[in-house]
């Protein structure tokens, strides 16, 4: 084979630099072009796996090795650091700084050397941010674990942090893109406030919102809350920089913008938990036509009562005095005020009502759905499924001994109701 003939690949790396020299490409020599690549690329390879085994041996030592050791002691904070990968993102940090400062001596040509450096240094600011993510990442779930954390939640400052610091690396990529001061570029923003204030609204009034929020101790993780306006009535899981997520009793989950808590009104049940009491407020509609004064044998029958006897013989011993500017005779029991009475008697008695809570039977004003009768106390227990069979049984009791007072609840007449009325006719 002639020796001076050369491979049609070499001939086609020839044609290509210097058509890259008659571009302007003045820093490669026409000559010797390919032995030129040949050591620069060799030396620039062994950075690189020079690089690789620093990664590899680091990972051994502080994944591995340190990783395992975190795992045998018996402190669970220091889990956190293996499981947002801390160790891991850190093992890359330090072979890309070999790279970044190294790497850019190993190309003789300038217009390359540049563009690695930047490569570099935009991979490295990469690495930082990731690193700085799983520090706050690892900060906010140690923070969780204080009780503090229910009342003042970390996830909107550390959300706050994550987009400053992103925004300034994003600003040192772009400078080192550029090749312009990082001073330089972020005195250009100001020109951009208007755009900035746009794009970050949401961020900018959800941090505003979380302040006053968490200082003012209005809301918490684990607080039940009703917004009916975004369709919410449940637990709050997670109070973040623009959202707040609250788990319904439906199993179903709504985000709720942060800013909204604050511009609207919400209704936080912080207040009930905390008292171990609950507030039962319901009505019974009297119908106004059974309404009226109790007859000697109603006052004995209802005289059999316990709850009543007391009420009846002070009523009666008050009805014996003098009636004032009303004569005597116009001065008598009604089976609303004797039925008041028993309510008032029954719920003071009951064991699981709270005796310090208000206790209040009371007449609203009459409609034409009847005469409310409002009766107003707390529960001691507040849990959901007691609390509903304690409302339950009480009313279930009320309801069914209102015939004894002569009295009876109104009802709008049904379908039944037309039709025996027909069939009577």
């Amino acid at each position: 084979m002639n020796g001076e003939k050369e491979s049609p690949i070499i001939d086609t790396t020839h044609e290509w630099v210097k058509a890259l020299y008659a571009k302007g490409w003045s820093d490669f020599p026409e000559e010797g072009v390919l032995h030129y690549f040949l050591v620069d690329g060799v030396i620039f390879a062994g950075l690189l796996l020079l690089a690789w085994g620093i990664h590899v041996v680091l990972k051994l030592l502080l994944e591995s090795y340190f990783g395992k050791l975190l795992q045998r002691t018996k402190n669970t904070w220091d889990d956190e650091f293996l499981r947002h990968r801390l160790v891991s993102r850190l093992t890359r940090f330090f072979p890309v700084l070999l790279l970044w400062n190294v790497g850019p001596m190993a190309l003789r040509n300038e217009s390359a050397a540049q563009a690695t450096q930047v490569v570099f240094s935009i991979t490295l600011i990469v690495i930082a941010l990731s690193v700085l993510y799983a520090c706050l990442n690892t900060v906010q779930e140690l923070y969780k674990r204080k009780e503090i954390s229910k009342e003042i939640p970390l996830t909107g400052i550390t959300q706050t942090v994550k987009i400053v610091i992103t925004i300034i690396g994003g600003v040192l990529m772009l400078s080192s893109l550029l090749g312009k001061s990082p001073a330089l570029i972020f005195s250009g923003f100001g020109a951009l406030t208007a755009v900035t204030m746009l794009v970050f609204r949401d961020p900018i009034l959800g941090l505003a919102a979380g302040i006053q929020l968490s200082s003012n101790k209005l809301l918490a993780v684990g607080d039940w809350i009703e917004v009916p306006k975004y369709g919410a009535d449940g637990i709050v899981l997670e109070l973040a920089l623009t959202t707040v997520r609250v788990q319904n009793w439906d199993k179903t989950v709504t985000m709720i913008p942060t800013y909204a808590l604050i511009s609207d009104s919400f209704k936080n049940w912080r207040g009930m938990s905390e008292s171990g009491v609950r507030r039962i407020k319901r009505s019974l509609n009297i119908d106004l036509n059974t309404i009226g004064f109790l007859s000697e044998e109603q006052i004995e029958q209802l005289s059999q009562k316990p709850l009543l006897q007391e009420y009846l013989r002070s009523k009666q011993a008050e009805l014996t005095t003098s009636g004032g500017e009303h004569p005597q005779e116009e001065r008598r029991l009604t089976n609303i005020g004797t039925y008041r009475a028993y309510i008032y008697a029954y719920i003071h008695a009951h064991v699981t009502v709270c005796e310090t809570g208000t206790q209040l039977v009371r007449q609203l004003q009459p409609t034409d759905k009847g005469m409310p009768l409002e009766v107003y106390f707390f529960s001691k227990d507040n849990r959901w499924v007691q609390y509903e069979n304690l409302q339950s049984d009480l009313f279930d009791h009320l309801i069914s001994i209102l015939p004894e007072f002569g009295l009876r609840l109104y009802q709008s007449p049904s379908g039944s109701d037309l039709v025996a009325l027909t069939q009577s006719s």
